[in-house]
């Protein structure tokens, strides 16, 4: 087993990436395929109804983050998991019935946008600390790594699996699939061999901190931490507005069509995939990985706002796809890995919300910059954003007295950054 992909070679690890990989596909197949029959089925091209429906999915996790972090620490994950992926499947089913049959309206819509968005508020702190479960803290980071590019490969294949069922034989059966789909990460997590599972006792689940704000006041005791949180906010909520970014330059900028469209989504996800994949191959996070991260990320999208052509343009989507994840990613696996595991849980609550809070208001504001300057200035924006990222880091490395730097004179290299820090080591 290469290191890249070391974690598969747990058995339990193994099973549960397959599940997921099914279970996701499933999930980009529902999400395309209801923004399909709310634009074009339940009104008449109305972007306000799609926007509503994304708000009921994202907003529970702005208002329930904390409440779903204890229950991910206070209960058993894989019992957690069943019950949520049950849901999860279930609203899919009933999604299919109402579109069979001919009775499905957008109030329908609604209320199954707003039901799923606080089950996958419960089950995202579960799923994202269950891997130190499956796996150990050792390959928590190339766990996280695998996961990430499980989640792209799913968003490359589950659009393009939805269109064309969608086109073919209609909506109903890809909310047929999609809920079908989770039947497989439900196999999965009762296939698992528990003894296999590396799960915290009783007394570190009540430690360091006890109910549902016991994540807040362990966060005043990792500056650390809140720093990386507050560069993923700044460059998620201003930054990572992929679909604004692609769908106003192919159609205002460069005149094309849906499949171009389509194309550059497909593109930035192959980009994404590499810089999970890349990041499977590393040992541990570092902080410095994330923060220069943050500024490749802005680079990347300086170059995307100026490139003068659809194929140039596509090009840059690659390095747009890979910064971005390779932030996430580390992000992610540096807050698991330096987190004790009775707190894990609402810690990376925390982290979910920071990490999709901000589209409630980035995602307007993005849309507002592109009707008022144009999608290139969007582009600038996200360009700020990354910028802004690197310098809270970078700032913080040196008031911290972490940041050193040696002028090395007998090599190709004449200046090395080296990060020195106390523990939690970066």
């Amino acid at each position: 087993m290469t290191s890249m992909f070391r974690s598969l070679a747990e058995p339990n690890y193994r099973k549960w990436f397959g599940g997921a990989l099914v279970s996701n596909t499933g999930t980009w197949m529902q999400r395309t395929a209801q923004d399909w029959i709310v634009l074009t089925q339940l009104t008449d091209d109305d972007a306000t109804a799609l926007g509503i429906t994304m708000a009921l999915q994202l907003g529970p996790q702005l208002v329930l983050f904390p409440v779903a972090g204890s229950l991910a620490d206070r209960f058993q994950r894989r019992r957690l998991l069943l019950i949520t992926q049950v849901l999860m499947g279930t609203m899919g089913l009933v999604l299919f019935a109402l579109t069979a049959t001919g009775a499905i309206q957008l109030w329908h819509v609604y209320l199954l946008a707003l039901a799923l968005g606080i089950v996958a508020t419960v089950d995202n702190p579960a799923r994202q600390t269950f891997v130190s479960e499956l796996v150990g803290d050792a390959l928590v980071p190339n766990a996280v790594s695998l996961n990430s590019a499980s989640f792209n490969t799913a968003r490359m294949l589950g659009p393009a699996v939805a269109g064309v069922l969608t086109a073919a034989i209609g909506a109903s059966a890809v909310f047929l699939l999609s809920g079908l789909a989770f039947a497989g990460t439900v196999g999965v997590l009762l296939s698992l061999d528990r003894g296999r599972l590396q799960s915290p006792d009783a007394r570190t689940r009540r430690a360091p901190g006890r109910g549902i704000m016991g994540g807040f006041r362990y966060l005043r005791t990792r500056p650390d931490i809140i720093v990386v949180l507050a560069v993923i906010f700044v460059v998620s909520t201003f930054g990572i507005k992929f679909n604004i970014y692609t769908a106003t330059m192919a159609r205002m900028e460069f005149g094309r069509d849906a499949s171009a469209f389509g194309l550059l989504n497909s593109i930035l996800a192959v980009g994404s995939l590499t810089g999970a994949l890349l990041a499977a191959r590393r040992d541990r996070p570092r902080l410095r990985t994330i923060f220069w991260a943050a500024g490749a990320f802005g680079a990347a999208c300086a170059a995307a706002a100026v490139m003068p052509n659809y194929w140039t343009f596509a090009l840059t989507l690659t390095t747009l796809g890979l910064s971005s994840i390779t932030m996430l990613t580390s992000a992610n696996a540096y807050v698991q890995t330096t987190t004790p595991a009775g707190v894990r849980g609402r810690i990376m609550s925390i982290y979910a919300a920071v990490v999709l809070g901000g589209a409630p208001l980035g995602a307007p504001f993005a849309g507002w910059i592109v009707d008022q300057l144009g999608p290139r200035a969007a582009l600038g924006v996200g360009a700020a954003s990354g910028m802004v990222g690197i310098l809270i880091g970078v700032l913080w490395m040196v008031s911290a007295k972490h940041l050193r730097v040696h002028y090395v004179r007998r090599s190709r290299r004449f200046i090395r950054l080296s990060y020195d820090g106390r523990q939690p080591k970066g």
